[in-house]
């Protein structure tokens, strides 16, 4: 008899899990809520440019050309994934501009013209990072975290590393100069998590970045979305778009069936989640599900985004693919958007500039960018984007107007924004976050939500929830260690 599973979501967790399970054998049905699939790697066409909604890093394209490996295909087939040099150019509003790259001899060359002595510590910090990612990536990564047990066994390792430690302290440890702490340290905002108070272990994503490159899909994030939704379906699989799921239906403590808006029902040996942890629960109709929920809402939850999406008239060749243009507060501004909720009126922006690698899309001469800043999710400020959210597209241009394109308010053809009260409606993220639980050691692991749930017994997650993270390399491993859950 054919063993069945629905995969609510299709975010890259979603995805992932459902080529595994299908690639095993297991008849997959993956149910999305919205018109598209890809969850938080959604993407707009306006006015001929293309918008990602993001994710736009893509690291360890190992992990994902191992999904086509289990049938015996090639990812070329349906990705062209290509390189960005630099990974991230960094810019200061004191002037100091740095080229994150991959380099050895450019990266040592420009660490060295800011401090020559850190260009030492700097290579003790990659020993350092080697370390973690060995041990938090690599034999941690891909591994469900059931038990204390599980949690006790990986002490040892957490605690060599000094894991109670904050990133930016370890990396202060290894570096002085204080443009390299933040250069060094600012990865974990990527995956949700504060420098100052998120694990030392995700120092490990520089590793995986000097060893995997940073790379972009041609045509977009949305392609590589398009890419697996393809492997998908060519084995078989079946996608069900813009049809949100409302019920969770058990029968003793087994998850039996899903309910959708359209009022199509569906029974399946197994349900997988790779939906926001706290609307997950609330959706079960069993006690388990109100109680889960009510513990989840408690949790600390990652802060949200700002995205400030426009497309120019004429191209900016002068602006990398990646920028990160820092604040003239790094403390403080991390202070105002995970402990006080204050909206900063200089915020620090990550822009994105697709076009600087792929011009395809943009019209002919014309250039797409997005801005993105991180803020404070609606537990901690409750905002009304509706008005605020036209002030602050304001202040981030100002931002941008200052430091890179003096001429950007006369060239914009098109703009709109997505703001944390888009997060919460269209990905029904709890509180509007945009990366889930917050990375602190407290909820890593076994602290963080159960790849299978410790009661119902055939219910499971994936995603930015669960162990590992956020992030495409942590919900990509999400789904190995919950496919190898489903396939025992």
């Amino acid at each position: 008899m054919v063993t069945t599973a629905i995969v609510i979501g299709s975010g890259f967790g979603g995805l992932a899990l459902a080529i595994r399970l299908q690639s095993a054998g297991v008849e997959t049905t993956i149910v999305e809520a919205r018109d598209k699939p890809g969850g938080r790697a959604y993407f707009w066409e306006k006015d001929g440019h293309v918008f990602d909604a993001g994710p736009t890093v893509i690291t360890d394209p190992a992990c994902l050309k191992a999904l086509w490996e289990l049938s015996g295909q090639d990812m070329a087939q349906n990705v062209d994934l290509v390189p960005v040099d630099p990974f991230y150019a960094l810019d200061w509003p004191d002037g100091v501009r740095f080229d994150y790259t991959n380099d050895d001899e450019r990266l040592l060359a420009s660490i060295h013209a800011l401090n020559p002595a850190d260009v030492e510590g700097y290579k003790r910090f990659l020993d350092y990072s080697a370390g973690v990612f060995h041990e938090g990536y690599e034999k941690l990564g891909t591994k469900a975290f059931l038990s204390i047990t599980d949690m006790l066994k990986a002490a040892p390792a957490l605690a060599k590393y000094q894991a109670w430690r904050s990133v930016y302290s370890i990396v202060s440890k290894f570096v002085e100069e204080e443009h390299l702490r933040q250069a060094l340290s600012f990865h974990t905002l990527l995956v949700g998590g504060n420098p100052m108070t998120c694990s030392s272990i995700y120092a490990l994503i520089h590793k995986l970045e000097r060893d995997g490159g940073v790379w972009f899909a041609k045509g977009g994030t949305n392609r590589l979305v398009a890419g697996m939704v393809a492997l998908f379906e060519r084995l078989g699989g079946t996608l069900r778009l813009n049809d949100p799921v409302q019920y969770i239906k058990t029968e003793g403590n087994r998850v039996t069936a899903v309910e959708t808006r359209s009022g199509w029902c569906q029974a399946a040996d197994m349900i997988a989640s790779n939906g926001d942890v706290v609307a997950t629960y609330g959706l079960i109709d069993h006690p388990r599900g109100k109680k889960r929920q009510k513990a989840m809402a408690k949790k600390r939850f990652s802060p949200s985004l700002f995205v400030f999406h426009f497309g120019l008239e004429g191209t900016a060749p002068e602006v990398p693919h990646h920028m990160i243009l820092f604040g003239p507060r790094y403390k403080g501004l991390l202070g105002d958007i995970y402990n006080k909720g204050n909206l900063a009126n200089d915020p620090s922006l990550y822009l994105h500039h697709p076009t600087k690698t792929d011009p395809s899309m943009a019209p002919d001469g014309c250039s797409t960018f997005y801005a993105l800043a991180p803020v404070p999710h609606l537990g901690k400020a409750k905002v009304n984007w509706l008005e605020e959210g036209p002030k602050y597209e304001e202040v981030i241009l100002d931002t941008l107007e200052e430091r890179l394109i003096p001429d950007i308010r006369s060239r914009i053809r098109t703009r709109f924004s997505y703001a944390p009260s888009d997060f919460q409606t269209d990905l029904f993220a709890h509180l509007g976050s945009a990366f889930s639980l917050e990375p602190v050691l407290t909820q890593s692991a076994w602290f963080r939500t159960h790849n299978r749930d410790d009661v119902l017994s055939n219910m499971y997650f994936v995603g930015a929830g669960t162990h590992p993270g956020a992030g495409i390399p942590g919900v990509v491993g999400s789904a190995e260690a919950t496919a190898r859950l489903m396939l025992e």
